[in-house]
């Protein structure tokens, strides 16, 4: 076994635990801490993807990052009819602001505005329970993938985009996050149904995953940003929440969540 296989295990490791404690603090104190980490996180996400896809436009960036976390924190306050509008400002404010790469930001950066809109709303209305459920998906998805990935090996899931992944990692993925809907099944009202909604959430956030390595890709990047050692930026740390919030804004309108705890 080849010891470079782990040589960013340390520092990933470090990184992941600091991020999970506050992550973990936050959630459990809901409120303006939980919507303030939010809009934090995904003003530097927009941050990075204009960056990423721009990098003549520096002063942009920190003018669409403060426009984005602006309009996120104003839009939790407000009823939905007009919280929707706002979600869609910093996308119509840096389309024509982009030299290249428009299309991408407005898009990527509207996924990023409503995931993060959905993330507060889950905290707020279903309690700490299922916010708890949905980052233990993601987390246990991420970190089963990567360990069987790198014990397993095999086929690439899709080496042109996204070298380093392969199907024995996205499967053990959607196993460990079967696992967690099982126990939350045990243990909450929602059935055994969440099961099968873990697995998809699983893929949602691997597809979250896979979207934001091709706009790397294309881009010729390595990382989103410097930010976390280990882990790159936060773009690279939380596009999987992205995918799996994204997805839970849509599935919650149609399957519906047990109120958990406050």
């Amino acid at each position: 076994m080849s010891s470079s296989r782990w040589d960013d295990l340390m520092p990933r490791l470090i990184s992941a635990v600091t991020m999970v404690a506050i992550g973990l603090l936050t959630i459990w104190l809901g409120g303006v801490w939980f919507h303030a980490l939010t809009v934090l996180i995904c003003a530097v996400m927009v941050w990075e993807l204009v960056c990423m896809l721009d990098s003549k436009r520096s002063k942009s960036s920190l003018v669409l990052a403060v426009v984005a976390g602006s309009a996120l924190a104003l839009a939790i306050e407000v009823p939905v009819a007009f919280a929707l509008p706002l979600i869609m400002v910093p996308s119509m404010v840096g389309l024509g602001r982009m030299e290249r790469g428009g299309v991408t930001y407005a898009v990527f950066t509207a996924a990023i505005m409503l995931a993060g809109y959905g993330l507060m709303g889950l905290r707020d209305d279903f309690g700490l329970t299922w916010m708890a459920w949905l980052v233990i998906v993601v987390v246990v998805t991420d970190v089963a993938g990567y360990f069987a990935g790198r014990l397993i090996g095999g086929p690439k899931f899709w080496p042109r985009v996204s070298p380093k992944k392969t199907w024995s990692g996205t499967a053990a993925g959607w196993v460990g996050a079967a696992l967690v809907g099982l126990a939350f099944a045990t243990l909450t009202p929602a059935g055994p149904g969440l099961m099968g909604i873990s697995i998809a959430v699983a893929m949602a956030s691997q597809i979250g995953d896979i979207a934001e390595s091709a706009i790397k890709r294309r881009t010729g990047v390595k990382d989103s940003s410097n930010l976390i050692p280990g882990h790159g930026g936060l773009l690279d740390r939380f596009d999987g929440m992205l995918g799996a919030a994204l997805f839970i804004v849509i599935v919650g309108q149609m399957v519906g969540l047990p109120t958990g705890t406050p």
